[in-house]
C-alpha cells in the first residue's frame, strides 16, 4: 500500500515538473524555474521514499537484527538536502537577474499552471501525510509534508506573478525567488534536523509519552516498578527496553508469564510491529511503602502512596521509592 501511494506521488510529480518547466521556458520567470527546480526535488524524493520504503519491509536478517526500517529517516535526510542543493542554485539564478529587466511572456499561463499544480500538491500531500502517520512511515510522511509546503509555494508563486503581471514590476520576480529560496532552506534544514535526531535515537517526546501514557492506563497492581524505558524508533516499527519490578517471592513460572503480559499489552500500542525486552527486576523491602499488593506475604511497610509514573522517572535506570532513589 504505501509503495503505490508513493508511486502514485511520483508520477503526478513528473507530470507537474514537466508542465511547470513548460512555462518556465515559456515565460523566463525565476519565480516559475523556482517552482519547477522544487518539482525536481519531489521526483527524485519519491523514487527515493519508494526505494526505502521497499528497503524497510524487508525482513530482519543476521546483519539488521532491528529491521531495516531506519532507512526511512535517511529517506527523509536526502530530501532536505536536496532542497537545500535547489534553494541554492536559486539564490544564484535570482540574483544575476536581480538587477536586469528580462522580458516576461506567458505569466497568466504561468499562473493557471502553478495554481492547478497546487491544489494537486497539497491534497496529494495532505493524503500521504494522513496515511503516513497511520502507517507510521517517516518517509511517506516527508514526502507529504514536502508536497504540502510545495502546495504552500504554488499559492506565493501565483501572488507574485499575478503582481508582477499587472504592475509590471519585473524586480518583483527577483525578490519572491529570494523569498522562496530562504522558506526553502528552512525547509531543507528542519527535514535534516528531524532525520538526524531519529538516525541518532534522539527521544520523541510526544511517542515517549504516548508509551506511557498507555502503561498508566493499563498499569497493574503486580507491576510494583517500571524505570530505564527506552522507546526507539525503526521507521515505522517500535523498540522498546524497560525494567520492571515484580514481587521476588514469585516462582519463574509466574514471572515469565507476567512479563509476557506486559508485552502483549505493549504490542497493541500501535497496528505496525512493536519489539520489546523487559529485564525483570525483584522487589526491596523499600518498596513496600508504594506497592498496593493486598496479600503481599513478606510486607515489611505500610502502603503509604503510588508514585506516579511519568516520562522523567520511567526514564531514569532507577527504582523508584517514596523520597529516594536507589540505584537497580
Amino acid at each position: 500500500m504505501k509503495q503505490r501511494l508513493v508511486l502514485l506521488s511520483f508520477v503526478v510529480s513528473v507530470l507537474i515538473m514537466a508542465a511547470k518547466f513548460a512555462v518556465y521556458y515559456a515565460s523566463g520567470s525565476t519565480t516559475l524555474l523556482t517552482d519547477a527546480l522544487e518539482s525536481i526535488i519531489n521526483v527524485v524524493a519519491a523514487c527515493f521514499a519508494y526505494y526505502s520504503i521497499y528497503l524497510a519491509s524487508l525482513p530482519k536478517d543476521l546483519n539488521h537484527p532491528y529491521g531495516h526500517g531506519k532507512i526511512e529517516f535517511f529517506a527523509s535526510g536526502l530530501e532536505g538536502v536536496l532542497i537545500l542543493l535547489a534553494a541554492a542554485y536559486i539564490f544564484l539564478h535570482a540574483s544575476q537577474h536581480l538587477y536586469s529587466s528580462p522580458e516576461l511572456k506567458s505569466l497568466d499561463v504561468g499562473m493557471a499552471v502553478s495554481f492547478v499544480s497546487a491544489g494537486i500538491n497539497g491534497l496529494m500531500g495532505y493524503f500521504l501525510v494522513k496515511k503516513g502517520r497511520s502507517s507510521h512511515s517517516p518517509a511517506l510522511v516527508a514526502d507529504g509534508k514536502h508536497l504540502r509546503l510545495d502546495a504552500y509555494n504554488g499559492i506565493l508563486v501565483v501572488a507574485a506573478l499575478a503582481l508582477t503581471y499587472f504592475t509590471h514590476w519585473y524586480w518583483v520576480d527577483s525578490v519572491a525567488s529570494f523569498l522562496f529560496a530562504g522558506f526553502m532552506c528552512w525547509q531543507g534544514i528542519h527535514l535534516m534536523r528531524e532525520s538526524v535526531a531519529a538516525l541518532m535515537d534522539e527521544t520523541n517526546p510526544a511517542l515517549f509519552q504516548k508509551v506511557t501514557d498507555w502503561v498508566v492506563a493499563n498499569k497493574k497492581e503486580e507491576w510494583i516498578d517500571l524505570h530505564n524505558l527506552r522507546v526507539q524508533q525503526y521507521g515505522g516499527d517500535l523498540h522498546i527496553d524497560c525494567h520492571l519490578t515484580l514481587p521476588r517471592y514469585w516462582d519463574l513460572h509466574r514471572t515469565h508469564d507476567e512479563i509476557h503480559g506486559f508485552e502483549e499489552m505493549l504490542k497493541e500500542l500501535q497496528a505496525t510491529h512493536v519489539e520489546i525486552f523487559v529485564h525483570a527486576d525483584p522487589c526491596l523491602d523499600e518498596c513496600c511503602s508504594h506497592c498496593s499488593i493486598a496479600d503481599c506475604a513478606i510486607r515489611q511497610a505500610a502502603f503509604s502512596k503510588k508514585i506516579e509514573w511519568n516520562q522523567m522517572n520511567l526514564a531514569l535506570n532507577q527504582k523508584h521509592f517514596n523520597e529516594t532513589l536507589a540505584r537497580s
